[in-house]
């Protein structure tokens, strides 16, 4: 933790703006750096002590205030969860890129990922959580849940998620995903039976979308003693090099903030931090894109006060 590199070091300077603008600085500040780092509450409490960088964005001084501890992190996550303040979080960075002139419109990109969870019965109740599921993967069996994403299709940026068990089909939730102000939406082989769906093909603004979907690699094979081009696989190709935008948020998420597993039981409270984390990500990606002073510039609310 004490060798950042410059683009985290911008992260937590943008993340000690947003927690001075709210009312509970020490704690939203603590809550962040536990989202960031993916902790416990108690590992956050001690990862103050030993980091000089968790102190420094801190900002607290040992010689006359005390640090919040275990309990207090604890108390002011339910209170997010309570009020909803993780999605008015993410609501309010898309907001800010958006009326910054950095999110654009007219295409999304639709995908899922899924998020595992513990299968084991070894806990106080002896059984999973309820509102886990399991799905099948190609040959690989997961327990947990989906994180669905609209990014955009210009930028990468998330606009859009949606959080449900992981035995949910991807096409069951691409109409959420899509902005009202959508004409083209890209998809994998997943999305396939999006345009077939009976509301999406009475509703007025989505029928007329030109979904650009993936095909299954197995409808793309053709002969070996054809030297032609193949103008079907470099359709699919141009297709592929724009949905893969949304891999980069996913890898955000999973790789620079390691959650890969749900931190809580039930899919709201883990929604309430994945709306924290991806709109982290859009900083970072921001911050990465060199946009960080258009950013600034823009003022909005901040969305806790």
């Amino acid at each position: 933790m004490e060798s950042m590199g410059r683009n985290d070091q911008t992260v937590l300077s943008e993340g000690r703006a947003w927690a001075t603008c709210s009312g509970y600085r020490d704690d939203a500040r603590m809550y962040l750096m536990q989202t960031w780092f993916n902790l416990s509450d108690e590992g956050t409490e001690d990862a103050i002590y030993d980091s000089y960088a968790m102190r420094s964005f801190l900002g607290i001084n040992f010689m006359t205030e005390q640090v919040p501890d275990a309990t207090t992190l604890l108390k002011f996550r339910h209170l997010l969860e309570k009020h909803n303040i993780g999605e008015k979080i993410f609501t309010d960075i898309r907001d800010r890129l958006e009326e910054s002139g950095l999110l654009m419109h007219g295409g999304t990109i639709v995908d899922a990922t899924i998020i595992s969870a513990p299968s084991s019965t070894k806990n106080r109740t002896g059984t999973r959580d309820p509102e886990m599921h399991q799905t099948k993967k190609g040959n690989q069996w997961y327990h947990g849940m989906k994180v669905h994403a609209g990014v955009d299709a210009g930028t990468g940026y998330i606009h859009t998620i949606e959080g449900t068990a992981a035995n949910v089909h991807d096409s069951t939730e691409a109409t959420k995903l899509i902005r009202e102000d959508d004409h083209v939406v890209y998809g994998d082989s997943g999305y396939l039976g999006v345009p077939k769906q009976e509301d999406v093909i009475k509703d007025e603004h989505l029928s007329p979308i030109d979904y650009r979907i993936c095909k299954r690699p197995s409808s793309l094979k053709t002969s070996k003693d054809y030297e032609g081009i193949n103008w079907e696989k470099q359709m699919e190709n141009r297709i592929s090099s724009i949905r893969c935008k949304v891999e980069h948020a996913f890898l955000i998420v999973k790789r620079d903030f390691g959650y890969r597993k749900v931190a809580y039981r039930g899919i709201a409270k883990n929604m309430n931090r994945f709306h924290v984390l991806f709109g982290c990500a859009n900083l970072l990606m921001c911050i990465r894109a060199g946009r960080t002073e258009q950013f600034r510039n823009k003022q909005a609310t901040p969305a806790v006060g």
